[in-house]
């Protein structure tokens, strides 16, 4: 198991597994005398999505790690948008402008960037499965490691030509679980010697009670699930929906949490259409009143206190190939309970009875681990 180690970010205290190796091995591909020129690329806030807070975050534990190294940070731009990005944004890139990852390349090659750090995601990079950023990673001329927040056993030709790309350039990869080893190992051909486990980071703050949590939202004596996330259908709320029923016969006071905004590429394409759904199966159901939605991207000190008021946290997502959740990470390191579906991280994070692992679509399962943990303050 990984050290963790304690760094600050936005005022507030995180914790992360230890990167200092991924430096160290950085640093030991440009020789001796250590790095002075590193980049990092990927989202970066204020987008709001998982991948631009992890981005920060790792920025911020690299820059910790690497403090004489001068950093350049390369966001990525969806489509038509625009962020007004703090100083550390050294440079934009528009995801379809294939220009624009050529030129990124021969930038740094020329600045004398020694080392380049890839959050890769396949939604956020242009051309067919991203195949542009692979324009850029094959011209450079210095190591890239490359951590991997997908990682697919079954992917398509596309997905496969982009990651065998990737495997191609990367000195190092990165994957957060050791289910993402094995199939990087099994499906794509890599050696150990390529590969480092580091899992996800968590915010760090002591353990403490849930009640003063809930009063600070209006909830005082009520029993709490929650689910957070950009909202969009195959986070399996329903599930937890359709199971409210049962649990209200034995925790009448329960209130559902769910937590952020619908995905904007959801919104963009249909509107709050998902949301709208999910509101009316409630109301269906005589649930409404026990369910609250917060519309919104939640900073992280605020997200930290909607997990702390939380009783019991879910992930009911609807498919197994999720080899990594920063929601249950950050769930797992507040020490609250999960109820989830058996997607591969929730696989691996909850075994041992770390946590209660019910099958995909199961309400009925949902329905008696949930209400079991409403039950019992010791089971929690």
């Amino acid at each position: 198991m990984l050290e963790a180690t304690t760094f600050k970010a936005q005022g507030e205290d995180f914790m992360v597994a230890d990167v200092s190796h991924i430096a160290r091995r950085a640093d030991g591909l440009t020789g001796d005398q250590g790095l002075s020129r590193t980049a990092i690329i990927g989202n970066f806030p204020p987008r709001q999505c998982g991948l631009a807070t992890f981005t920060r975050d790792m920025y911020n534990c690299l820059h910790t790690a690497l403090p004489k190294a001068r950093w350049d940070v390369i966001a990525m731009n969806d489509e038509g948008s625009a962020y007004d990005y703090p100083p550390e944004v050294t440079r934009q890139i528009p995801q379809n402008d294939a220009a624009a990852y050529v030129a990124l390349a021969d930038e740094l090659n020329r600045n004398g960037t020694q080392v380049l750090f890839v959050q890769h995601e396949f939604g956020i990079f242009g051309g067919p499965s991203g195949a542009y950023l692979l324009d850029c990673l094959d011209r450079l001329t210095m190591p890239v490691v490359t951590t991997l927040h997908t990682i697919l056993e079954k992917p398509s030709d596309e997905q496969r030509r982009v990651m065998e790309g990737l495997i191609r350039v990367s000195a190092t990869l990165v994957s957060m679980s050791r289910k993402g080893a094995d199939i990087l190992k099994r499906v794509y051909g890599v050696t150990d010697a390529k590969i480092a486990i580091v899992p996800h980071g968590a915010p760090s703050r002591p353990l403490q009670d849930t009640e003063p949590f809930k009063a600070s939202l209006g909830l005082s004596g009520r029993k709490t699930l929650t689910t957070f996330g950009l909202l969009s259908p195959n986070k399996g709320i329903e599930t937890v929906i359709a199971a409210l029923p049962e649990i209200l016969k034995v925790s009448p006071d329960v209130v559902y949490l769910i937590v952020g905004a619908t995905h904007p590429h959801l919104v963009r394409n249909e509107g709050e259409k998902y949301r709208d759904g999910l509101k009316a199966m409630a109301r269906d159901l005589g649930v409404e009143a026990n369910i609250q939605f917060i519309n919104k991207f939640i900073n992280d000190n605020d997200l930290v206190d909607i997990l702390q008021a939380t009783d019991v946290y879910v992930t009911p997502y609807l498919t197994e190939t999720q080899i990594t959740s920063g929601t249950l990470s950050y769930a797992l390191a507040l020490g609250r309970p999960v109820v989830s579906t058996p997607y591969w991280h929730a696989q691996e994070a909850l075994a041992g009875n770390v946590g209660i692992v019910c099958p995909f679509h199961d309400t009925a399962a949902f329905a008696r681990a949930i209400s079991g943990l409403l039950a019992s303050d010791s089971a929690r």
